[in-house]
């Protein structure tokens, strides 16, 4: 039978975009990482190099730590920099050159990076897995058969879809640098707007080395008298350092919860309904209408923080109030000062449980 024909390679906006995007991205990591004013991700940062504070919150990061050590962390910090810095201009450079090999590297040097994270890093698998697949649009699949094909005629229906991506695409682009360079609206509070939401594209995260870890607990008192969790929604109160073999530094609650302690300075009509959502939760969840004794009165909101120290050690606990909620307070129910404070030295659960 006859060869198949050789198809040329999709070029149009929309794929020029997307690897415009990817390079941004890393560029923006990359670059804040390097400009970091405390000098995190150098290799003499001091006290400790970022990769030896993040590579400790998962089993994963305890044996990476093990075989490495304490040197071979600083060693690498830096050369995560330049790898995010220098993958996706390497990557056009062998795109511009025709070099397969190069390109090669390139991908399998950013995708070995992502795996690192998403064995290091709690929850970052997804997000790995997303940025991997994002590269695959600079795969050189069909440049030999794209070399032998024949140009193709522009029809009219290929030039209005042009222009139409061109517009959607640079339309967009164009919004994006106007609302990071030129917009007034650029800032945190702006993002409750779906709009800010959308043009938001800034990826400096992981700047600075992780100083300490945190985690949150919220005591609650039910009815019966007993003191439980209500945070973690556990019967037992625990202030130690959550994690099974290695710390956690997120929120005890996955997915969108994660951002529920941001919120906290939220008052008014706002914070009641915040704050209420937990009562009303924990009710609902052990049915209280046939177990009142399991009725939840009233609970502390703490955060709790903890240095991190060399050699995969860390600092005593600190906790600090951040918010009293009464659940009953139309009941009679006396209510907790929502004033904050903060206590230094090791976390005491039997004074905060006598709050309660």
């Amino acid at each position: 039978g006859k060869p198949p024909r050789p198809h040329p390679i999709v070029v149009n906006p929309a794929t020029i975009g997307l690897k415009l995007l990817v390079l941004w991205i890393y560029l923006d990591a990359g670059g804040g990482k390097y400009m970091d004013p405390n000098q995190g991700w150098t290799y003499n940062a001091k006290p400790l190099p970022a990769l030896d504070t993040y590579t400790r919150h998962t089993v994963g990061a305890q044996y990476l730590y093990g075989i490495l050590g304490p040197q071979g962390l600083r060693i690498m910090t830096p050369l995560v920099v330049y790898v995010e810095i220098f993958c996706a201009p390497v990557a056009f450079l062998a795109g511009f050159l025709g070099s397969e090999s190069l390109l090669n590297f390139a991908i399998i040097m950013i995708c070995q990076l992502h795996v690192g994270i998403s064995i290091a890093i709690r929850n970052a698998v997804l997000l790995s897995l997303v940025a991997c697949s994002a590269w695959c649009v600079f795969l050189p699949i069909g440049w030999k058969e794209a070399a032998k094909a024949k140009k193709q005629p522009r029809t009219t229906k290929s030039t209005i879809g042009l222009a139409i991506s061109t517009l959607l695409v640079g339309g967009m682009i164009g919004a994006n640098i106007w609302f990071e360079t030129i917009g007034t609206d650029c800032s945190t509070g702006s993002l409750r707007k779906i709009w800010s939401t959308l043009l938001q594209n800034r990826w400096n995260v992981f700047i600075g080395a992780e100083e300490y870890v945190t985690w949150e607990i919220a005591p609650g008192r039910l009815a019966d008298g007993s003191i439980v969790d209500v945070w973690g929604r556990t019967d037992t109160v625990d202030w130690s350092m959550p994690g099974t073999g290695a710390p956690c530094t997120s929120t005890s609650r996955p997915g969108r919860w994660r951002s529920f302690p941001y919120l906290a300075e939220l008052d008014g009509e706002d914070g009641e309904a915040l704050w209420s959502y937990l009562c009303r939760q924990w009710d609902q969840e052990n049915d209280v209408e046939h177990n009142p004794g399991r009725k939840l009165l009233r609970f502390n909101f703490f955060m709790l923080q903890s240095d991190v120290l060399p050699n995969m050690a860390f600092s005593g606990t600190r906790k600090r109030l951040v918010h009293s909620f009464d659940c009953v307070k139309e009941n009679g129910g006396e209510a907790i000062s929502d004033s904050e404070q903060v206590v230094e030295g090791t976390a005491s659960g039997n004074l905060d449980n006598a709050e309660l």
